[in-house]
């Protein structure tokens, strides 16, 4: 399998199974003389970690991480991160029933259309689980990137339908829903619950807002910025779309609308959302992405098996039933990721 591997300088290489005995990450590129310890990743695992509260799943997986090379004397080493973290609540055999049942919405179909073979327990490396290592490796991107000044911040915008209609920056981590509303954070998991108590989901819209990226970051043509974050993005299972700045509302506007018009104190607005020509300006980077319903229901489906017979499928166990308030913290690390790398480009370009 390849494609297993992100970055050009900046390298990451996860590996594992939702059910397997481990998963985690080879981090490559790594800054040297960074002071960086177990802990600080920690507390980036802890968000995305299962069984935070009563809207995500149950499964108790508490996500301890370990670093087996690549630190000394708590500083980084230049040499290749290995972190790890076992997997500990394990059920393979919650998936027996359906293991010839292809789930709609998910890999199933496609991976063994591809390989031959699919590891059926939980998806294998198409579930959720595999963003573990990506939070981790987040973590020492974002170590790096708060030293050139950088700040990442991911929340919640919409689920099912409810929008945040205010900004609170406080309230993103006192919430289930990790939404910058309050008001809104109530509803959303009303919502979240009565769909889990009838065995449906919903999906919604997560926002990413970076600052202090400095003028000038990107490579034009394939390797644009927003073009780099969008790839990310897009790389974690449950994202089916992203926009930028004004989004796909751009496509209503009047170019005297759209153009962010300058002078001397800078731009007077960002409908660009921070990239200009696949560069950064400057401005905050703002970007949206699409959180699709988590695929796992209870609600009978109608599906094949892997002979090609017709089946009607429910797909009981330890779900999400919305995957929004998990997936902040990993839009999040692929952020950080996509600076880090595009940071150190930058750097041998001048070098």
């Amino acid at each position: 399998m390849s494609g297993n591997t992100y970055g050009e300088i900046f390298k990451i290489t996860t590996f594992g199974e939702s059910h397997g005995e481990a998963v985690g990450v080879v981090v490559d590129g790594v800054t040297p003389g960074v002071e960086l310890n177990e802990l600080y990743i920690q507390a980036q695992m802890d968000r995305r970690k299962p069984g935070q509260s009563s809207v995500t799943s149950p499964r108790k997986e508490y996500d301890v991480i370990r670093i087996l090379s690549g630190i000394f004397e708590g500083k980084t080493t230049g040499t290749p991160l290995f972190i790890m973290l076992h997997n500990k609540d394990m059920r393979p055999e919650a998936y027996d029933d359906i293991r010839h049942h292809f789930r709609p919405g998910h890999a199933d179909f496609t991976y063994l259309k591809k390989y031959g073979i699919r590891d059926y327990r939980g998806s294998g490396r198409a579930s959720g689980r595999e963003t573990a290592g990506r939070v981790a490796a987040g973590a020492v991107a974002r170590k790096m990137l708060e030293l050139r000044g950088v700040r990442v911040l991911a929340y919640t915008k919409v689920i099912g339908g409810i929008a945040c209609r205010t900004f609170d920056e406080s309230e993103i981590e006192r919430n289930e829903v990790r939404a910058c509303d309050p008001e809104a954070a109530a509803r959303m998991a009303d919502k979240i619950k009565q769909l889990s108590s009838i065995g449906d989901s919903c999906g919604g819209i997560v926002e990413c807002r970076i600052q202090g990226v400095i003028p000038g970051l990107g490579e034009p043509v394939f390797d644009k910025l927003d073009a780099e974050l969008a790839k990310a993005m897009l790389s974690i299972g449950s994202i089916k779309g992203v926009e930028f700045g004004a989004g796909f509302a751009v496509a209503d506007m009047l170019g005297s609308e759209h153009n962010d018009a300058m002078d001397r104190s800078g731009f007077l607005s960002n409908h660009a959302g921070g990239i200009l020509g696949g560069i950064s300006t400057g401005q905050e980077i703002v970007f949206r992405v699409a959180v699709k319903p988590t695929s796992s229901i209870s609600v009978p489906q109608k599906t094949l098996d892997t002979s090609g017979a017709e089946r009607i499928i429910e797909t009981r166990g330890r779900h999400d039933p919305c995957i929004c308030p998990r997936i902040v913290p990993v839009v999040e690390a692929m952020a950080c990721l996509v600076l880090e790398d595009l940071y150190k480009r930058q750097a041998a370009l001048h070098a």
